[in-house]
């Protein structure tokens, strides 16, 4: 899969989130992007997502070439797997009606397929013990992992997730990379905002690198983190340590 990003400017009211951002990654899996907070990462993930549109620029991903319009933009976001780090499940339903009923009221599937789908990836990823349970009954580890099941059953063409981790302690942010990994293993496209570095070098094909809304470095992990040509990447490797 490609990823082609031209001139994308995304602003609000004074403030460039995206500030002319341009760079073409080509054949991946999976792209995790990095950078300071602010930078402009989970606006560029909104972007990809079809959340946000950009005031001006042009973004390919795959087999399609982003139109910011609504129509168009509510089918493209039928395709696609998103995971925000609140994870966004429904309060007063199950994990289980948390992926059937999606399925069945948004893509139209069959009561019968949705059930399919659900106690597929319920088994897949160990959850099943906890499908009747609502979410407030559920560890945030556990929220989250239903979250990705979730996007998962759709079985969209990638997968976009938005710092899936930061607001879990290190038990339960093993798990959830660990079924990422999982995931990216068996050949899931994935794009991930993260700041688990040891997570983004072993996980990635490609690195991107974006700080003050730009597009500041790109490459492998051993590139990006073992050889950074960047000042602003050097920095930001050093502070992190």
């Amino acid at each position: 899969m490609n990823l082609e990003l031209k001139n994308v400017t995304l602003r609000y009211d004074s403030l460039n989130a995206l500030d002319n951002l341009s760079g073409t990654i080509e054949n991946w899996k999976s792209i995790v992007i990095i950078g300071p907070s602010g930078g402009g990462k989970s606006t560029l993930l909104r972007v990809l997502a079809g959340l946000e549109s950009p005031q001006t620029g042009s973004v390919r991903i795959g087999t399609h070439q982003l139109k910011f319009e609504e129509e168009w933009l509510r089918e493209y976001r039928k395709k696609i797997g998103v995971v925000f780090q609140a994870y966004n499940l429904f309060p007063h339903w199950t994990a289980y009606q948390n992926i059937c009923i999606p399925l069945e009221k948004v893509h139209k599937l069959s009561a019968k397929e949705s059930k399919r789908r659900a106690d597929q990836l319920l088994l897949r990823f160990g959850l099943i013990e906890h499908a009747m349970k609502l979410p407030a009954q559920l560890s945030g580890g556990q929220q989250q992992r239903i979250a990705i099941a979730r996007a998962m059953a759709i079985e969209p063409e990638y997968l976009l997730l938005d710092e899936p981790t930061s607001a879990l302690d290190p038990q339960l942010t093993y798990e959830v990379l660990d079924m990422i990994q999982e995931l990216r293993e068996s050949d899931t496209n994935l794009i991930l905002v993260t700041h688990e570095m040891a997570f983004a070098e072993k996980a990635a094909d490609q690195i991107l690198f974006i700080r003050e809304g730009k597009l500041h470095e790109k490459g492998t992990p051993e590139e990006i983190f073992h050889h950074p040509q960047t000042i602003e990447m050097k920095e930001f490797l050093s502070i992190g340590k």
